[in-house]
């Protein structure tokens, strides 16, 4: 899930998993999100909304109506089409790509536009930027990046500095906008060493990122949290693949 700035802009279970008890799901979901939950036009995207947790995602980054979200390398737009049901018409979602990522998953940025050419997601764009030049157009309510922060810093992508990375996110957030992260965990302790490998990253060396350049830590949802991974496997071995242990942090932009 890998083109010049604002290029584009168009209007497993596992074997053990059943001795791990369930993670403990958020109560509260606001109406707004349940109904875009049920939007007839997810209907291929329901079948994941229980093993992915997206109520419980959705209300943890706080998106609301009219909001201005940016899903960052969203996939296959299952994010994409929750937010922009969300936020609404009065609302806006920028669908972000790096070109270095666009170039090892082109089918996944044609989704994206064919998102957009649909009048249901009409205010839904696409955004193809350079890895080292985040950006977006208009302030913004919430960064989102979904299993995508590890791969920042690896050669494919130009090996961004994450810092770097993170303080042009917090640059474009509105004061008092979220950046909120989920990602797969690696062993404690080895900060970056997995990305490339494992596709896998240090919680710890993430929190410690995202702070370190003003962003303030506002939570932490451990709905996607696996207890039985074992964090030294990749993350496509058929053995955790889709139940990967994924940390959810969320932090928040002063003011």
């Amino acid at each position: 899930m890998r083109p010049t700035v604002l290029a584009v802009l168009v209007a497993l279970a596992l074997p053990v998993a059943s001795a791990v008890a369930a993670p403990q799901a958020h109560s509260n979901v606001p109406a707004y999100v349940t109904e875009a939950i049920h939007d007839p036009a997810r209907k291929n995207d329901v079948g994941d909304d229980d093993r992915r947790k997206l109520a419980d995602l959705m209300t943890f980054a706080e998106v609301k109506p009219g909001q201005v979200v940016v899903d960052l390398i969203p996939g296959s737009s299952y994010f994409t089409r929750v937010f922009s049901t969300i936020v609404g018409p009065k609302g806006k979602v920028y669908s972000v790509w790096p070109n270095e990522y666009g170039i090892e998953a082109k089918s996944d940025v044609q989704t994206s536009k064919a998102l957009v050419a649909d009048p249901h997601y009409a205010n839904v764009g696409v955004l193809m930027v350079p890895a080292k030049e985040f950006k977006t157009p208009e302030p913004v309510d919430l960064v989102f990046t979904s299993q995508n922060y590890h791969d920042y810093p690896d050669k494919f992508m130009g090996n961004v500095d994450p810092a770097v990375f993170d303080k042009q996110v917090f640059d474009s957030l509105k004061p008092g906008g979220l950046f909120v992260i989920i990602d797969h965990v690696a062993e404690a302790g080895s900060g970056m060493r997995d990305t490339d490998t494992l596709h896998r990253i240090d919680p710890a060396i993430v929190k410690k990122q995202v702070e370190s350049v003003g962003f303030k830590f506002d939570g932490e949802s451990d709905v996607l949290r696996n207890p039985a991974d074992p964090h030294n496997i990749k993350v496509f071995d058929k053995a955790i693949r889709g139940h990967t242990d994924q940390f959810v942090y969320r932090f928040r932009k002063p003011g």
